[in-house]
């Protein structure tokens, strides 16, 4: 739709391990904010209207506010489902930032392992113009590749 952002790509790993580096707080912490920004999980609770609360940071000192939202669907190595309209419990959100929108997240196989998709929903050609003005394919972008990065490694 006109109102959507999207952003694909192949990553050399398997399903499994791009769902633990999505499901796992430690491993999340590597990837989901563009580096050199650091990240920390405040609350990740992977089930329909459970919490997936981000802060982050410019130096690992002091963490301000990333990410206040709700997962609505988690399926496993298969799909996940997040707004930031909503916060834990199904509560709407004060001030969804930049603007409400539902990121929908999918795993599926690939003859080079997987291939991964982050479709961003926004209510409007505003929002989503908003979204990609503020980086959208350079910021998912850029995590994708840290993610990438992570789960492409060899096993020591």
């Amino acid at each position: 739709m006109a109102t959507d952002l999207t952003i694909s790509r192949v990553i050399k790993a398997p399903r499994a391990a791009i769902w633990r580096a999505w499901t796992d707080p430690a491993k999340f912490e590597q990837w989901w904010i563009p580096a050199p920004l650091q990240c920390r999980v405040v609350e990740m609770d992977l089930r329909p209207g459970g919490a997936f609360l981000t802060q982050m940071s410019e130096d690992g000192g002091s963490f301000t506010p990333h990410l206040d939202a709700c997962f609505l669907a988690v399926d496993d190595l298969e799909r996940i489902v997040f707004t930031n309209a909503l916060v834990s419990g199904w509560r709407p959100a004060r001030e969804p930032y930049p603007a409400a929108l539902t990121a929908i997240v999918t795993l599926r196989d690939h003859s080079q392992g997987t291939d991964y998709t982050a479709h961003v929903l926004h209510k409007d050609e505003a929002d989503r113009d908003l979204h990609a003005e503020m980086g959208f394919h350079e910021g998912w972008g850029a995590v994708l590749a840290q993610l990438a990065a992570l789960v492409e490694k060899p096993a020591p």
